[in-house]
């Protein structure tokens, strides 16, 4: 593997705690120069997706080829996010998988890769650098598919939309794909949208608080929420129902909670985003490009034009579209049993809860 190990200590595992200091790093006396070092920095735990779902099939993928698993976690700290990958890089790391807090606060760290010659991959949020492997969803899309089931619901009326982290690109190619839809609606005053806000590190508590704000500037006046994840539909539909209102809320992700709020009829679609097929397809990416496959060449890669016009080697993974009428697939891929989905949904109110 590469030169720059120069001798570095076994790891077979790293946890960077929350604060970003080190909490754990489990060694071996000597490692072998040819040991494959994979590194993965994630931006946090504390949405529900990271750990639980994409981490696992990332891991063993790795794992199974023969790689070491190499993982911390910033905290939501794109500055800490700097400083994990350097001491990933300096720790012998073939391979970089990077969920960025921040798409460009994170390029020096690119840059750094880049001229080590480490091949870096972008894992579901954007970086715009050429010499990155793009991962993710068609989250455009995912906005789209968000916003038809809404519309469909609520073709005219008053609109909140509660956008995710204002510096991950995803927030915006979520709402682009929603605008696709209702922009006419919007245009032609069937649609009114009366709240818009960014929610800082897609939180469900301050998407709460900027729900309940909403309901107060327009008096309880709303008729649809576009909510672009299922954590913030969670606090979203929180602040709704302490006034006694439920109406059509979207979300994406496909959590657990979620998927029973659809079931109940208190949320309308969870986009299901299966990230479980994302890690694993980042993990063998990582290892084929440490072991010297080109970028072009990684399986189902294809060239997609970046926002500032940047053309980026990306890999999509498709996504299912999960309303109360297919739920029985979340059950039947093993996302949610049919115990969680049910619970205190009315037996026979929906085909997947007999």
């Amino acid at each position: 593997m590469r030169n720059a190990k120069k001798g570095v200590a076994a790891l077979t595992a790293l946890t960077v705690a929350a604060a970003g200091a080190m909490a754990s790093v489990g060694a071996v006396a000597a490692q072998d120069d040819d040991e494959l070092i994979i590194g993965v920095s994630w931006n946090n735990y504390n949405e529900e997706r990271w750990a639980a779902l994409d981490e696992p099939p990332m891991k063993a993928a790795i794992e199974d080829a023969g790689g070491v698993y190499v993982n911390t976690n910033a905290n939501s700290s794109a500055e800490q996010q700097l400083n994990d990958i350097d001491q990933l890089i300096t720790q012998g790391a073939d391979a970089l998988i990077v969920l960025a807090q921040d798409k460009d606060a994170i390029l020096p760290a690119v840059q750094r890769a880049a001229d080590e010659g480490i091949p870096f991959i972008a894992y579901d949020r954007i970086i715009e650098d050429p010499s990155v492997l793009y991962m993710s969803f068609d989250n455009t899309r995912v906005g789209e598919e968000m916003a038809k089931v809404i519309y469909s619901l609520v073709p005219e009326g008053n609109y909140a939309i509660i956008k995710g982290n204002e510096a991950d690109e995803n927030t915006r190619f979520l709402r682009a794909g929603m605008e696709t839809v209702i922009g006419e609606a919007v245009a032609n005053d069937d649609i009114e949208i009366v709240c818009e806000t960014y929610t800082d590190n897609w939180d469900g508590t301050l998407a709460q608080t900027n729900m309940v704000n909403c309901l107060t500037a327009v008096d309880n006046d709303i008729d649809a929420v576009l909510s672009e994840n299922d954590g913030m539909a969670t606090g979203v539909v929180a602040a709704l129902e302490a006034q006694g209102l439920q109406v059509p809320v979207s979300g994406q992700d496909g959590d657990i909670a979620a998927l029973n709020r659809v079931a109940q009829g208190r949320q309308a679609v969870s986009v299901w985003k299966d990230s479980r097929i994302l890690g694993d397809l980042a993990g063998k990416a990582a290892v084929a490009m440490a072991t010297g496959t080109p970028i072009e060449e990684v399986d189902g890669v294809f060239e997609f034009e970046s926002p500032s016009g940047e053309i980026l080697n990306t890999v999509y993974v498709e996504m299912d579209v999960l309303t109360q009428d297919n739920l029985q697939e979340a059950v039947d891929r093993g996302r949610i049993s049919q115990e969680e989905l049910c619970a205190d949904v009315e037996p026979g109110s929906v085909p997947a809860c007999p």
